[in-house]
């Protein structure tokens, strides 16, 4: 499935890993400030934020998986099935439908502060964007640099919840993920000591036993785990690709290896991409399961004025530099 987490040096990074079986050809879509939004209640945003990330654009439409806007609030989507429930469209409401949620929030908020403000005027609808094109079971991550939320439809209505960690993965609802943590209050980067029996004579056989007890498993409760306390613990230097690389590393931490993760007879699930966005300057970095070496947008060096939205497909061949 996917993980996403907010890591704040001295800039806000944003990122988050798509682990799915196949891809949808996604590419890196920035919407400048006077592409026309058309909202599916009618409505439309002639003049807006400008926003970079990475969507699957479908008749010149960008359906976002993650975005960051100029003001440096971030949000994604990630798979919640089973428990995603969306309301009906309702005379009245200010229905926002489900695809079009994360440009809704990032082409008209500020800061997460803003972002709450909005979410309790609104009902997230199960408008599909086409009849071949149901809506998608998701909750969302939503971030600037003061605060991260997370926001669940289900069936009891909407709702939104701190993030302390920084973290969302998939299942269960976001409540469950953050009480799990509680099992692994023990954890420590340091060597472990002996709280098992004083009456045993345990000592260390290695070096390098901090985090003893990791769940290292694929699924969404123990990567939530993995990915939350890998980020508490992370340190980095000054300075932009020391940054960008402690970034990738703590995504890193939960990647999906081909082979490891089958959903069907034959099918398995991959990292198919990693995102880490620069959500201060607007550079929205990405590494994919075939090309690790890092690739980046910059959507200052578009013309954020356009009404022409810019699309960059994802390079996926393996790129090898020699050295001899």
């Amino acid at each position: 499935m996917c993980t996403a987490a907010v890591y704040k040096t001295d800039n806000m990074y944003f990122g988050r890993t798509l682990d799915y079986e196949s891809s949808y050809g996604e590419e890196i879509a920035v919407m400048p400030r006077r592409f026309e939004l058309r909202f599916s209640d009618g409505s439309a945003s002639a003049e807006h934020f400008a926003m970079i990330g990475t969507a699957h654009i479908a008749g010149g439409y960008p359906l976002y998986y993650d975005a960051v806007n100029e003001k440096g609030l971030g949000m994604a989507g990630l798979n919640f099935v089973g428990n995603a429930k969306y309301a009906k469209p309702a005379a009245g409401a200010k229905n926002v439908a489900q695809y079009e949620f994360i440009p809704f929030i990032l082409s008209s908020c500020e800061s997460v502060e803003q972002a709450r403000r909005v979410i309790a005027q609104i009902d997230l609808t199960d408008t599909p964007f086409s009849p071949q094109m149901p809506a998608a079971q998701l909750h969302w991550i939503i971030a600037d640099k003061q605060q991260t939320i997370v926001v669940e439809s289900t069936a009891e209505g909407v709702q939104v919840y701190d993030d302390p960690a920084g973290v969302l993965t998939n299942n269960p609802p976001f409540p469950a993920q953050m009480f799990r943590l509680n099992d692994f209050m023990h954890l420590s980067p340091k060597q472990p000591r002996n709280c098992f029996s004083d009456k045993l004579k345990l000592s260390h056989y290695s070096r390098g036993m901090g985090a003893l007890g990791l769940p290292g498993d694929l699924s969404s409760q123990s990567r939530f785990v993995r990915a939350a306390y890998v980020l508490a613990n992370s340190v980095s230097g000054g300075g932009e690709a020391e940054n960008v690389s402690q970034f990738f590393h703590i995504l890193g931490a939960v990647d999906q290896q081909r082979g490891c993760c089958e959903v069907s007879e034959g099918e398995y699930e991959i990292t198919i991409y990693t995102s880490c966005c620069n959500a201060d300057k607007g550079i929205y970095y990405y590494t994919t399961y075939g090309n690790s070496a890092v690739t980046a947008v910059d959507m200052h060096r578009e013309d954020l004025d356009s009404g022409e939205l810019a699309a960059y497909p994802m390079l996926t061949e393996m790129a090898v530099n020699f050295q001899n």
